[in-house]
């Protein structure tokens, strides 16, 4: 069976000495000492592996049951769910006014990480209720928050989102639902949804639907979108649960992964609803989930590659198969462990540099998102704007691939059930599709990111880019291994946006058909970022005789590994990116 320990190390590395999260001006960070947060760290960890990965394979064995419209989770789901309620953990980082604990989102997302890792499928139900809450938070009356929030936010209730339906998904415009206003205010929605995330369960006393819907009369397209809370059962004055609302599980997907995470089927017929802000205004609120989702969803992608490496690396370290070209390393023993073989350290070295830059680049995301909520910093609002579908799309990207290197790193093993690397990959690539497809993030960044604020945003980033660069030039240990493969790889990237800039206003297809290559080549260059600034404070550490050396060694060298074999990956993509549309666009369709 797999199994599962919190990077804790690692993850304090890049709080501490990478961000350097307790000396950033961002309220409420100045509680977040390396103490305070080695403690709820190694408690989150704790849970993880003890309580939430057992559960991982039994909930991906079993899956969820629906009967008479009642969907039951996989054994000891709700056991565990009632343990992590108890145990404050899904209101990390919620609002202290209606009960949360008030943590930055930065800390709830390396919280995040480990109980990702350790059962994402199970994860899923919390995560969607923080979304859920977050939107109402942002968007619903008064009324509304006092209502739902408290119940939420404590884990008692739980929140969905409802968007797509049968003939939909990215175009939210086509959207059939229906919200027909009532005399008192409310609203009766009917229509069905579907894919809808721990749509129905049995872990919550309420369910808390958040459902696009149109109100009859509206403007066409997105522009006619309204947002409603549906609750699964209607709440009374006092607080207390009131009748069934008419909203059913009509039935559960048989998906190729995820299989402890009940993905409905929802029919609402006729069920009241209250609208959440203005008629009409429901895209806007639902982003605040969707963008949250996003970020959320890239962590989900680099977390499974974490897991899934780290049970590749011990089966490295046992697996006994042939001997090493330039010496017997183990002359006790009928072979040597398969990690002295260059492929596979290559293979390893891989998911090893991955998985690390993507947390911090993960982390990163999550600190603007802080900066912009808490401070009112508007430069970080937009920073991280731009970055949400690089974090989403190629976190996610890398996240499977390197699920599937860890899976085989095992070869035939990692192909059966017993280790449980082929569910990794399962579970990996569902990330790759929800919350807008990663196509769909690429065309969001070349199509509305990178011209932002008329392309200050991005130009920010560059310049990000070059004040680091020299900022640290005179450092000879640094230029070779890391500041000159920096400096690569943004040119490529500023070639890249340059191109488009010079060809996507006369042809869009030529900038839209490089978009995916370029999500890849940003992500690419920011993870080059993100590793030469871990080796900057690594170096530093080293220099000033500061924590573990060998911990510290190695990250120089992981990052060293990135820099060499995958950054250069840039050209590659720049190269696609420059031979235009063509390529993609001119094979007839019937030719197909």
């Amino acid at each position: 069976m797999p199994s599962y320990t919190a990077p804790v190390q690692d993850i304090q590395f890049v709080l501490h000495d990478v961000l350097r999260a307790h000396e950033q001006d961002v309220p409420g960070y100045d509680e977040m000492d390396r103490d305070f947060t080695t403690a709820v760290l190694e408690e989150a960890g704790k849970i993880s592996s003890e309580v939430l990965a057992p559960l991982n394979p039994v909930g991906d064995r079993e899956g969820c049951t629906l009967e008479n419209g009642v969907v039951r989770t996989p054994t000891g789901f709700k056991a565990a769910y009632d343990q992590m309620r108890e145990g404050g953990w899904l209101a990390l980082d919620s609002d202290p006014e209606y009960g949360g604990q008030g943590m930055p989102y930065l800390l709830g997302s390396a919280v995040g990480e480990m109980f990702v890792s350790a059962n994402m499928a199970f994860n899923m139900y919390q995560g969607l209720s923080h979304g859920a809450a977050s939107a109402i938070h942002a968007h619903g009356s008064e009324q509304q928050k006092r209502t739902y929030l408290p119940k939420m936010i404590e884990g008692s209730w739980s929140g969905t989102m409802n968007l797509t339906e049968p003939q939909c998904g990215t175009d939210l415009g086509l959207i059939r639902t229906k919200a027909e206003p009532q005399d008192d205010g409310t609203y009766r929605i009917s229509g069905q949804k579907i894919w809808i995330s721990a749509g129905e369960h049995d872990l919550t006393d309420n369910i808390v639907h958040l459902v696009l819907a149109k109100i009859p009369g509206g403007p066409d397209g997105t522009k006619g979108i309204s947002l409603f809370i549906v609750p699964k059962f209607m709440v009374n004055e006092d607080g207390s649960l009131g009748d069934r609302n008419q909203v059913v599980c009509g039935g559960l997907e048989e998906k190729m992964g995820i299989h402890g995470n009940a993905t409905c089927v929802m029919h609402y017929d006729g069920a009241i609803g209250y609208l959440v802000g203005e008629e009409h205004k429901g895209m806007r609120a639902m982003f605040t989930m969707m963008n949250e989702a996003r970020i959320g969803v890239g962590l989900q992608g680099y977390a499974q590659g974490e897991v899934a490496y780290q049970n590749a690396l011990a089966f490295a370290k046992d697996r006994l198969q042939g001997r090493d070209v330039t010496g017997v390393q183990n002359p006790d023993g009928p072979a040597d462990p398969i990690i002295v073989h260059p492929d596979v350290r290559r293979n390893l070295l891989h998911q090893k540099s991955f998985t690390e830059g993507a947390r911090a680049l993960a982390f990163w995301g999550a600190s603007l998102i802080d900066r912009s909520h808490r401070s009112g910093d508007a430069e970080a609002e937009a920073l991280v704007s731009l970055l949400t579908p690089v974090i989403k799309g190629f976190l996610t990207d890398k996240g499977f691939e390197t699920a599937v290197l860890a899976q085989q790193t095992l070869g035939g093993s990692g192909f059966t059930r017993e280790w449980g690397l082929e569910q990794f990959v399962r579970d990996a690539r569902i990330t790759m599709i929800y919350e807008g497809t990663n196509g769909i993030q690429s065309l969001d960044l070349v199509g509305r990111k990178l011209g932002q604020n008329g392309g200050k945003t991005v130009m920010a980033f560059f310049e990000m880019v070059k004040s680091f660069i020299k900022e640290h030039e005179g450092d000879e240990t640094l230029k070779a291994g890391y500041l000159d493969p920096l400096k690569a790889a943004s040119k490529d990237l500023q070639a890249a946006g340059m191109y488009f800039m010079q060809n996507g206003a006369k042809n869009p297809n030529a900038a839209l058909s490089g978009s995916y290559d370029f999500m890849h080549l940003f992500g690419h260059a920011a993870l080059g970022l993100m590793w030469s600034r871990m080796a900057v404070a690594a170096t530093k550490m080293l220099a000033d005789g500061e924590g573990d050396p060998e911990f510290l060694k190695a990250k120089i060298e992981t990052g060293r590994y990135y820099m060499a074999r995958q950054l250069p990956a840039t050209k590659m993509h720049l190269a696609r990116i420059e031979s235009g549309a063509d390529p993609v666009m001119t094979l007839d369709e019937a030719a197909f």
